[in-house]
């Protein structure tokens, strides 16, 4: 960054003086030696009254318009800075188009961002939650540090980012930060939920996101086979905390229903239908969305087996979840399932091999885990695709070991 290449200085447009002989007072932004743009700066100044430059004289008419006139120099000469420390190649009429939309109250990022999470906090209990503030309070925390560690800037301005930007920042994320390729899949969803804010509004016009692609983590299998489904269920623990912790795990296998709605569940939301099937319905803590699901056998008898051991009006007796994974982490060893286990494996387990594989419907599904969109619960369907393909592969390999054509 060069500010010796960039130039603003103002003139009299004598052409469309008027009657009285006040002439609109122009402005001429350079960049080097080819880049030229020039406007109006919307005053008007006698031309008896102007010289080198400026408005002449002690008055105060004269003192508001040269302050006007430095203002401007200084708002351009920023925004130079804020381009070209992002990117080479910046033009006069970008910093124009620029510098006009500031005088128009041109928003930067972090300042709309920090205007979006202040509006986000007040939906808070409403139709957001606590744990979504404090990931974009997170993202935002992760921009500010780029942009002081990449450009030694505290801000910049909406117009400045472009996909060099949006490239830098998944290396500065990636490299750094050395996060997690699904954390940085997170955080550049919360920037771009931000930015697309900013673009419906028309604070700016361009995506600066597009043809951006972050590298996605490995895919890992979420849910457990019946193998190891099996083991779990009949593997002796020898520990009562154990076994605790493997029921809780189960009931969440054969409802779906993940920690956060579990810890909540009451004697109200269980009932008894006319055939006397026993359901138990609820609502999503994360989406409020309405979900009913009808008890199998095993969650029955598991609520049945601590009937009188969760406090007050509750279904289960529940650890804190940080608790429950490490105890899970414990069963998978004694089982010998060979990959981390953790609480939330259960709602895929539901999800894939239970429902799912067995050829229950994707829309029965998606209204028992109560996702508000299906195409959520398609997640779980492909899923189900590969189990089906590779099963497909297997049987295949034993039906030509059994049989074989001539032909």
């Amino acid at each position: 960054m060069n500010q010796t290449n960039v130039k603003v200085s103002f003139y009299l447009k004598k052409s469309e003086a008027d009657a009285d002989g006040n002439c609109p007072v122009m402005a001429k932004l350079n960049i080097g030696k080819y880049s030229e743009a020039a406007f109006s700066v919307k005053m008007k100044v006698p031309q008896s009254r102007w010289a080198s430059g400026r408005a002449s004289g002690k008055s105060v008419a004269a003192k508001e318009i040269n302050n006007s006139l430095d203002e401007i120099r200084a708002m351009a000469l920023s925004i130079y800075a804020d381009l070209s420390a992002v990117r080479d190649g910046v033009t006069a009429d970008e910093v124009k188009k620029l510098l006009l939309g500031m005088a128009c109250g041109q928003e930067t990022l972090l300042g709309y961002f920090r205007q979006f999470i202040s509006n986000f906090e007040k939906r808070v209990g409403v139709s957001r939650t606590e744990g979504s503030l404090r990931a974009y309070r997170n993202a935002y925390n992760h921009i500010e540090r780029f942009l002081h560690w990449q450009y030694r800037l505290s801000d910049i301005s909406f117009a400045a980012l472009d996909r060099s930007f949006i490239d830098k920042y998944d290396l500065y994320l990636r490299t750094e930060r050395n996060l997690a390729p699904r954390t940085i899949i997170n955080l550049t969803v919360q920037l771009k939920t931000v930015v697309g804010e900013a673009i419906a509004e028309g604070i700016i016009t361009t995506y600066p996101f597009g043809g951006y692609e972050p590298v996605h983590p490995k895919a890992v299998q979420k849910y457990l086979t019946a193998e190891e489904l099996r083991r779990i269920m009949t593997t002796p623990l020898h520990r009562k905390t154990l076994y605790h912790v493997r029921d809780l795990f189960l009931f969440s296998c054969y409802t779906g229903i993940p920690y956060g709605d579990m810890r909540r569940l009451t004697k109200d939301n269980l009932s008894c239908a006319e055939d006397g099937t026993w359901w138990i319905k609820s609502a999503r803590k994360k989406t409020k969305v309405e979900f009913e699901i009808p008890l199998l056998e095993l969650p029955l008898h598991i609520l049945q087996k601590y009937r009188d051991a969760a406090p007050g009006d509750k279904l289960l007796p529940v650890y804190c979840n940080s608790m429950l994974n490490l105890y899970l982490k414990e069963i998978a060893r004694i089982c010998r399932i060979d990959r981390p286990l953790v609480f939330h494996q259960a709602r895929h387990t539901y999800a894939t091999e239970i429902t799912l594989s067995h050829g229950v419907p994707l829309e029965t599904v998606s209204r028992m885990l109560g996702h508000s969109r299906i195409e959520t619960t398609q997640i779980y369907a492909k899923v189900t695709d590969d189990k089906i393909n590779s099963d497909t592969k297997a049987l295949n390999r034993k039906i030509l070991e059994r049989f074989s054509v001539i032909i």
